[in-house]
């Protein structure tokens, strides 16, 4: 009887991985499918104005940020970028600490 009732909780939680799974495939796709909708809108919008964009963003390479901007308004641009990975970097090793807590 026992064994049956462990191979019914480890189908549930194969299920629930796969349910997890698809569920974070979605979200990055979304992320992703936002990502160019912006820079679509972003590009029409400055061909359209007939101006100066501005850019700003953040890569990451390991643990070290690269910030970089151009345009007229850069620098609020790079502030935020800054801003942006500061909160990352924090949540992340919140996330770190909770999850060393769990293992032991």
């Amino acid at each position: 009887m026992t064994s049956m009732t462990q191979k019914t909780n480890e189908k549930d939680d194969e299920e629930e991985g796969i349910q997890v799974a698809s569920r974070f495939t979605m979200l990055l796709m979304l992320g992703f499918a936002i990502i160019i909708v912006g820079i679509i809108i972003l590009a029409v919008a400055s061909f359209f104005s007939g101006g100066s964009a501005s850019v700003g963003g953040v890569i990451f390479i390991g643990p070290f940020p690269i910030v970089f901007g151009a345009g007229p308004s850069a620098a609020w641009l790079i502030g935020i970028s800054i801003a942006i990975s500061v909160v990352m970097i924090v949540i992340f090793l919140l996330m770190r600490r909770r999850e060393s807590k769990l293992a032991i």
